[in-house]
């Protein structure tokens, strides 16, 4: 199983001065950068292959794993301005390389409990996990299932779309090897379209909807996680998702597998 994360934006919704304007993978929470607690936290998960989608200020992501001492891949997006789409199709290789991938937003803190939901299990398998508590708008990238699979993903919801659960996605989503390769098929087609800048969720919905893998969906709602995109987040990063990260998760918590006894019923 290998990692790849996504850091390769301008995080400029984070409004920071021209000369303070770094990756969100490098903002500093308590003392650690978001990038270091990603290594952590996946190390201890045992995954050691770790590939970095980069971008903007690659030399800044040098300094750090330079003072980290960690040396994982690096492939760089030269149009990282236009969104995380091309980001994505930059990192092909690694994502069709062989065997089971983390797709991963960098930006992202969250409490060992969402690796552990997204990790879990000997067998490969596809899986995306979902926070039923979000905010309302249409910044929450938003995952609807029905039946215990997932159809929809995005920010904005047709009125009136039936669905049985539906929660904010994490970001992370963990695909075995044929549903990798048939996203980077998706993927590529976007670039070599019109599409080249949309978010990268367009080609995942796609891949949902298409209905050719099957995807597990995880409430782990309770578990402590922000994605960082405004100032207001990192304030809210600091104050009321860190101190939470030493929090004990009730046993069982981050395996609800959302329709896992209906489908067995149904002997999928």
């Amino acid at each position: 199983m290998r990692a790849i994360l996504l850091a390769a934006g301008q995080g400029l919704r984070l409004q920071y001065p021209p000369d303070r304007q770094l990756p969100k993978c490098l903002l500093r929470i308590g003392g650690m950068s978001l990038l270091e607690r990603h290594r952590q936290l996946l190390t201890n998960a045992g995954v050691e292959e770790i590939v970095l989608a980069v971008g903007f200020r690659p030399d800044l992501i040098d300094a750090e794993l330079e003072r980290l001492e960690w040396r994982p891949q690096l492939v760089m997006n030269e149009r990282y301005d236009r969104g995380s789409m091309l980001t994505l199709h930059t990192v092909a290789d690694a994502m069709t390389q062989g065997g089971e991938v983390l797709l991963m937003d960098a930006d992202v803190l969250y409490h060992e409990g969402i690796m552990a939901a997204l990790v879990e299990g000997d067998r490969p398998v596809n899986r995306l996990l979902i926070d039923r508590n979000f905010g309302e708008g249409d910044e929450p990238v938003k995952v609807c299932v029905r039946d215990g699979k997932p159809f929809e993903l995005r920010k904005r919801l047709d009125p009136g779309l039936q669905h049985d659960t539906i929660g904010e996605s994490v970001g992370f989503f963990r695909l075995d090897e044929p549903a990798a390769c048939r996203l980077m098929k998706l993927v590529a087609g976007y670039v070599d379209g019109p599409g080249a800048d949309l978010p990268h969720e367009e080609a995942v919905r796609d891949l949902l909807q298409e209905g050719s893998h099957c995807f597990e969906v995880v409430d782990v709602t309770g578990v402590p996680w922000i994605e960082i995109d405004f100032a207001a987040d990192v304030l809210r990063a600091e104050h009321e998702v860190l101190p939470r990260l030493q929090m004990s998760i009730p046993r069982g918590l981050t395996t609800r597998v959302l329709g896992r006894r209906a489908q067995r019923a149904r002997g999928e």
